[in-house]
């Protein structure tokens, strides 16, 4: 949802929907929220015979004038949805004041949405951008060439740079980092300044395993990493690399294809970071290890 599709449905006589306790298996978390107009619905409480509900008591608010309704909804056989849980909905007529609280609190979400950089906007970067438009991210597309950024989501930044890589060392904390531009050489410096940071919830770079081995075989050369006789003492968290990115062993190479599995992948990561999970060293190797696990389930190796 982006503030100007919800300013624009304010203008209209709204029910603000509002899932305001949950209990057991549920198809939203608390907090959800909807309005309902009566022709208008922006957002969603989870869908099924819970929204249709709450669809209709809105509705009948509306044309009787009811200000205010709060109703508990047993997700069961008795509605036809088999969740097994309980949802707490508070319903009320959005006034002048309550649609400057929505517009603050949609601008409170989208300001803790994490920050997604795509770095190059080829095939795969373009089809990446159209895959994370939908979802709730900031997500930024840089490309050393100005042309590739045109057509993009309306909600997608672009950035136009000739040194894509000042772009990653001015990203705020916990950004991620997908790096499938369209130079080797450059792919290896943007991917070097992401890993430097240390801070980042997610960097991949698109490649195989030759590729990676290559990125290591450089960082070696320029001093990044050094070879000690009790183990490899790095000066940048090399097991933060994602290369290949998305799950492996998949032989549709389609840019949409690899686009939905990266998506998948960069959600996987950034929500630890963004449920407020300890982000260190060693929390980005859990889930390096936890990622190699679900790749060699799904067949890689």
């Amino acid at each position: 949802m982006q503030l100007a599709t919800l300013k624009g449905v304010l203008s209209h006589p709204l029910i603000l929907v509002d899932c305001v306790k949950t209990a057991g298996s549920t198809p939203r978390e608390k907090g959800a929220w909807m309005l309902v107009g009566a022709d208008e619905l922006l957002g969603t409480i989870g869908g099924g015979q819970l929204e249709f509900i709450a669809i209709d008591t809105a509705r009948q608010m509306l044309r009787k004038g009811e200000a205010k309704r709060e109703i508990d909804v047993p997700l069961g056989p008795d509605i036809g949805q088999c969740c097994g849980g309980k949802v707490s909905l508070s319903l009320q007529f959005v006034t002048g004041e309550i649609a400057k609280k929505i517009q603050n609190r949609l601008g409170r979400e989208q300001s803790q949405f994490p920050h997604v950089y795509i770095m190059g906007a080829g095939h795969v970067g373009r089809a990446l951008a159209h895959a994370l438009a939908l979802l709730p991210l900031t997500t930024i597309i840089v490309d050393t060439r100005a042309d590739t950024l045109l057509d993009l989501p309306h909600n997608i930044e672009t950035r136009f740079s000739a040194l894509p890589e000042s772009i990653v060392r001015e990203a705020p904390a916990n950004s991620a980092f997908i790096v499938l531009t369209h130079d080797h050489a450059l792919d290896f410096m943007i991917t070097r300044e992401a890993l430097l940071r240390c801070d980042a919830s997610y960097v991949g770079m698109i490649g195989s395993k030759t590729k990676k081995a290559a990125f290591a075989s450089w960082m070696k050369k320029q001093g990044w990493i050094n070879k000690q006789e009790d183990g490899e003492d790095t000066k940048v968290p090399m097991h933060m690399l994602n290369c290949p990115i998305g799950v492996e062993k998949i032989a549709d190479k389609r840019p949409e294809v690899i686009a939905a599995l990266v998506a998948a992948e960069i959600l996987v990561h950034t929500s630890v970071v963004h449920a407020g999970v300890a982000h260190t060293a060693a929390s980005h190797k859990i889930m390096s290890e936890k990622t190699d696990e679900r790749r060699e389930f799904l067949g890689g190796n």
